[in-house]
């Protein structure tokens, strides 16, 4: 049985007053300033903290930074994007640039998948499978909707111009093209 991680850290650290934290993270944020100077610093402020807690905290404290930074530069990226391309779908465009992030975190996570149950992986690749099923559907429903818009629209305007039979046969001749091109696929 794989064993389970902890997802929250309670430590001496995180329940300093607001005012010392703060000022413990301006002191990290200062590369001047070493561990063991940050830990003589607190024990000076009356909390007894090892430099080794406050390398772990500043090891922490910057993959959570770094994750900030990663997910401004993905939404920069998004709208980028759209505005560069104003027809692109937002939605499109932010599934792909989410894929991207984990697929990255994907290729670094081999101890991860060395250690996730069987079943676990099945799982995960049966859920990746709906996934794609389940646009393909959404695709062919669109586009089986879009059908049928077009040939109740057809009927429609033909049955307003049946008395020119000559209007009629180009408007068939538009129609048909204008189906063509929105339901070619991309």
């Amino acid at each position: 049985m794989a064993e389970r991680r902890r997802t929250r850290v309670n430590s001496k650290i995180t329940q300093l007053p607001e005012d010392i934290k703060e000022q413990l993270d301006a002191q990290l944020l200062d590369t001047s300033n070493t561990y063991d100077d940050i830990a003589k610093w607190l024990k000076g402020e009356g909390f007894n903290i090892s430099k080794s807690a406050v390398g772990r905290y500043a090891i922490r404290a910057n993959q959570a930074a770094q994750r900030v930074a990663e997910t401004l530069e993905r939404t920069k990226a998004i709208a980028a994007a759209v505005e560069k391309n104003p027809d692109l779908d937002f939605t499109k465009a932010s599934r792909m640039v989410l894929m991207d992030g984990l697929m990255q975190r994907v290729s670094t996570a081999e101890d991860d998948f060395a250690e996730m149950p069987l079943d676990k992986a099945g799982k995960l690749i049966a859920s990746l499978s709906r996934v794609g099923v389940y646009e393909q559907k959404v695709k062919r429903d669109y586009k089986s909707k879009m059908e049928l818009a077009f040939e109740a629209l057809e009927e429609d305007l033909l049955k307003a111009i049946k008395a020119d039979p000559q209007l009629s046969k180009e408007l068939h001749a538009v129609l048909q093209k204008a189906r063509d091109r929105i339901l070619t696929d991309d």
